[in-house]
């Protein structure tokens, strides 16, 4: 027989963090730090979407999203089908609309998708019949990304509400940016952006984010700095002078990292670029938590996955 998912998520959907509350996330949080658990068992598997089939539609390559899915999907028992869009159909000229169309033909109950257009993983999901996750739609939100960055910090600073979580780098192309700038708010952190003029969002501030256009004073009393990639491929224009120039005033060294908390911990979504956007010895030292979220993430995509599964029909 297999489990029965409790329905603590009142969502058909995860399209972003934009919309949700603070119980929605706790809730998605609180089933993620179950499946930690699991996935440290040497029986990783449980029977939650037993005979339930997940596709992955990638029409953005992303080695760590897409096999984090796949892992989480297996774990919970779907059969799993990872859709190659770069060699598919759509390359011939077929519309996402008509993609959406043929999918839901074959009747799938999860579609997991990362797109390079903003608002397209919105758009499919208005076209199919079953759950959709966004895993990464252009510069708009990467929800899940966000939620494994909030547990790991909940796991290693006990909570969110009351931090302060520094965001720094390439801001105004980074969709992960603005799904944690609005999950670690709602969650009751104080988060500050840290990035030259040219990658900050115009009109930020209005939003009541702190902005710093230095980085020792960004950094001042942190408990979390994130930092994110220089997003080169989105960038059309010189947003940086040179990448030794980037990291010379915004790539976080040890020095630095010294302006945050002596207890302050470093995290990076990746993949990184080391000597441009960090260094080694940090990514690579004591303080730092990015290999412990690359094991927050098939956790909790696992936990979406569970708790989606509570909205699907059963016959």
């Amino acid at each position: 027989m297999s489990d029965t998912p409790r329905s603590v998520f009142p969502h058909r959907h995860l399209l972003g963090i934009a919309g949700l509350s603070a119980p929605d996330l706790t809730a998605l949080l609180d089933l993620a730090e179950a499946q930690v658990e699991v996935s440290r068992q040497v029986e990783k598997k449980k029977s939650t979407l037993r005979g339930r089939t997940q596709i992955n539609l990638f029409f953005e390559p992303s080695t760590r999203t897409q096999s984090s899915f796949e892992i989480a999907g297996k774990r919970l028992g779907a059969d799993v089908m990872n859709m190659s869009v770069a060699s598919s159909s759509v390359k011939k000229g077929e519309t996402l609309i008509d993609t959406a169309a043929t999918l839901n033909a074959m009747r799938p109950d999860l579609i997991i998708v990362r797109h390079h257009a903003a608002g397209a993983v919105h758009l499919l999901a208005q076209k199919v019949d079953c759950s959709v996750v966004n895993a990464g739609d252009g510069a708009h939100e990467h929800p899940t990304q966000a939620l494994l960055d909030a547990l790991t910090i909940r796991r290693n600073k006990g909570g969110i509400a009351g931090l302060t979580v520094a965001i720094c780098g390439d801001i105004v192309h980074s969709r992960v940016a603005r799904s944690n700038m609005l999950l670690l708010a709602t969650l009751g952190a104080r988060v500050r952006l840290v990035a030259p003029s040219t990658l900050l969002p115009p009109g930020i501030e209005a939003l009541g984010f702190e902005t710093f256009t230095d980085m020792r004073r960004g950094l001042e009393g942190a408990d979390i700095v994130m930092m994110l990639r220089l997003q080169r491929e989105r960038m059309n224009g010189s947003f940086v002078p040179s990448t030794k120039e980037y990291f010379r005033f915004y790539g976080l060294d040890q020095e630095k990292l010294g302006y945050a908390k002596p207890d302050a911990f470093v995290m990076h979504p990746g993949p990184m670029n080391r000597g441009v956007e960090i260094s080694s010895e940090v990514a690579d030292g004591a303080q730092s938590l990015i290999r412990e979220q690359v094991e927050m993430g098939v956790a909790v995509r696992m936990a979406v996955l569970e708790a989606l599964a509570s909205h699907l029909p059963n016959r």
